[in-house]
């Protein structure tokens, strides 16, 4: 609740509203500001609730906004039985009603500022079925419908213009492009066609050639289709490649199975599923519910003052004072089986948190399993929808991943290695076909030279001395220098090894009497250690235990003082009761006849004869009503006759005046004489 106030009044400070709001002038708001909040954030929304509800009756207020919340499909929560209670928040701007609406309206302005703009048009009027038997009001709902309908379509129009990302000018310009290139295929066509009309028999060429346009299309219609077989050909194959697989795979797994493993499985998914049903859900559930009623009692509860918050402090630290010394009291009482006793439940308090923190994280790794299946198969099908072939599931695709690694770890060996041998290959080409050159080179000006002097063939086995008195040479050197090495080398192990001794010689000495004292720590290390660890679940379990009595205890501290609130509301309603009643038997004992008539007894008995002599005097006029009504009756039909006499003679009168040249009317004496 506290994040969703936060928010209103983030959104309320800032632009179009600017209230300059925060947490507590916003908690301490009147109902009436309230509404007027709630009616400026409609307004907002539409233009048309803007209105101060000051100058407006609340039954209209109330109205307006049920009205316009049903219009932006609102649903308040609680059960149906809860809406009498909702509206009755929402006329005396209630904070638990009016809070949840700001913030589902703040939370959702541009999406509601769109729906009331499409409600002033797609909101239809409300026509009463008789009204409807006209021929002209039905016309007219009938084309006002049709209106609607059409303008739900231009709507979606124009957002799938918007949403499609296309400009006019882009729009314009590719239309201009469209007909210049109209208008040049035109010329062309115009300029074939006069060609085409100066040759013979040019209709039967064109029938020939747009014969052979429709073949040429056809043709390739039927090479696509072959081609989407061929397609289709390749992805059954491939289907029926992994549906063997994975028919292979469950087979091995079938016949791997055991029914007594099956059964362990399962037995053990009962028992975690019994565990979360029986002990954790409902402990949450619980603990959640206790939650929700603190809440609600926090919120049930008026604003708080300094003063108020300092005496509750200081009834804490009180109780918190009696808790400890309660608790001292226990530890000073408490005898040695109590303690070995508490030392087990300390230790089966842990081993409970610690299944319980087992327990949620199994929860929560099914969740994220359940959630990433989830996506796996959203992402197969979007992939199945756009390829149109089936991704590799499983096994299958760990199997495929490693063998694709392993071939491209092969192929980028075996690549690596070509391109090196390629290089060294290419280098070698090169200093064979440059040796090549000199060598020849040479030979020939040393064969020049030998047929000169005339010992051709000299070089040749002088040559061959060479290289075998270079190679004894090289040998007797690398017999010496081994012999050298070995010796040397053994001089120089035997120094080392002896200057190693003499240095280590005193640091072993020293290390004997270290590595016992070692191994006597790692002992005393171990003992402490454990008294340690069960000392720290000990004071774990009591700290555990205190939190759980101050918890209750406060649990207890807010009843008692609900129960003392609640107490005193109702003991100053009785008094002020009583006092009434006293004030009252007061006034009726009172010998004072002023007195006594302000008793209410009075009072009520005097409007009881008022009331009674008003109720006679009615009953009398409504017996002369109707013993007057006959006559009354035949009265007025006379004087009815009487006026349509007079009405009769008006017109004779008026028509003798326009028949003058016939007669003439005299009237004597209450006679009317007509004279030709």
């Amino acid at each position: 609740m506290s994040e969703q106030l936060k928010f209103v009044v983030e959104q309320l400070n800032r632009d179009p509203f600017k209230k300059n709001l925060n947490l507590i002038t916003f908690d301490s708001l009147e109902p009436i500001q309230l509404l007027q909040i709630l009616n400026d954030v409609l307004a907002e929304i539409d233009p048309k609730q803007a209105i101060d509800i000051r100058e407006e009756m609340p039954d209209q207020t109330a109205k307006r906004m049920f009205t316009m919340l049903g219009v932006l499909k609102y649903r308040p929560p609680g059960n149906v039985s809860e809406m009498s209670s909702f509206r009755q928040g929402l006329v005396t701007g209630s904070k638990p009603v009016v809070h949840p609406i700001l913030y589902w309206l703040l939370q959702r302005l541009p999406e509601l500022k769109k729906r009331a703009y499409l409600a002033r048009f797609l909101v239809k009027i409300d026509v009463p079925a008789e009204f409807l038997q006209d021929d002209v009001i039905a016309d007219t709902y009938h084309q006002y419908e049709e209106l609607v309908e059409g303008f739900k379509n231009y709507h979606k129009e124009c957002e799938q213009l918007k949403s499609s990302g296309f400009s006019t000018a882009e729009i314009r310009r590719d239309i201009g492009a469209m007909e210049e290139e109209k208008d040049q295929l035109i010329k062309r066509v115009e300029r074939l066609r006069k060609r085409v009309e100066s040759v013979s028999n040019h209709q039967r060429m064109l029938e020939l050639a747009r014969q052979l346009r429709v073949e040429k299309e056809r043709e390739e219609a039927l090479a696509n289709q072959k081609q989407e077989q061929k397609k289709q050909l390749f992805q059954a194959e491939q289907r029926l490649q992994r549906s063997q697989m994975q028919l292979k795979d469950l087979q091995q797994a079938a016949a791997d199975a055991k029914p007594e493993s099956i059964m362990n499985r399962l037995q053990e998914e009962i028992k975690f599923n019994s565990y979360m049903v029986m002990d954790k859900l409902p402990k949450e559930l619980e603990s959640k519910r206790r939650l929700v009623q603190y809440l609600q009692k926090v919120v049930a509860e008026p604003v708080m003052g300094d003063a108020e918050l300092g005496e509750i402090e200081k009834k804490i630290q009180e109780t918190n004072l009696q808790i400890n010394q309660l608790i001292e009291k226990r530890m000073m009482r408490n005898d040695p089986m109590d303690d070995k006793l508490s030392l087990f439940r300390q230790q089966a308090s842990i081993i409970t948190r610690k299944k319980e923190a087992k327990a949620e994280e199994v929860q929560e790794a099914r969740e994220e399993l359940a959630a990433a299946e989830r996506e796996l198969s959203m992402r197969s099908n979007q992939a199945k929808d756009l390829s149109g072939e089936e991704l590799i599931h499983g096994d299958e695709f760990k199997r495929y991943v490693a063998k694709m690694r392993g071939k491209n770890s092969v192929y980028k060996k075996r690549r690596q290695e070509i391109a090196e041998l390629r290089a060294e290959y290419g280098v070698l080409q090169r200093t064979e076909s440059i040796l090549k050159q000199r060598h020849e080179a040479g030979q020939q000006q040393l064969q020049l030279l030998e047929t000169k002097k005339g010992i051709s063939g000299y070089s040749d086995t002088q040559e061959e001395l060479e290289k075998v008195s270079a190679i004894k040479s090289e040998l007797d050197e690398m017999k010496g220098r081994t012999l050298d090495d070995m010796s040397e080398m053994v001089k120089k192990l035997n120094s080392v090894i002896i200057e190693k001794k003499s240095a280590l010689a005193p640091l072993i000495k020293e290390l004997r009497p270290l590595r016992q004292q070692c191994q006597e720590l790692t002992q005393e290390y171990e003992t402490k250690k454990a008294q340690y660890d069960t000392f720290a679940a000990g004071l774990e379990s009591n700290r555990s235990k205190l939190e759980q009595e101050v918890r209750t205890l406060r649990e207890e501290i807010t009843q008692q003082e609900n129960k003392y609130h609640q107490v005193n509301c109702m003991k100053e309603i009785i008094q002020m009761q009583m006092q009434r009643v006293a004030d009252e038997m007061k006034a009726y004992v009172s010998p004072d006849p002023q007195e006594r008539k302000k008793a209410i007894r009075e009072q009520y008995m005097k409007n009881i004869a008022e009331q009674e002599s008003l109720g006679k005097k009615l009953r009398e006029q409504q017996k002369l009503v109707r013993e007057s009504h006959g006559p009354n009756m035949k009265q007025v039909k006379m004087w009815r006759d009487l006026e349509q006499l007079m009405e009769c003679k008006r017109q004779c009168f008026l028509r003798a005046q326009s028949q003058t040249s016939i007669g003439q009317v005299i009237q004597e004496a209450g006679e009317d004489r007509l004279i030709l």
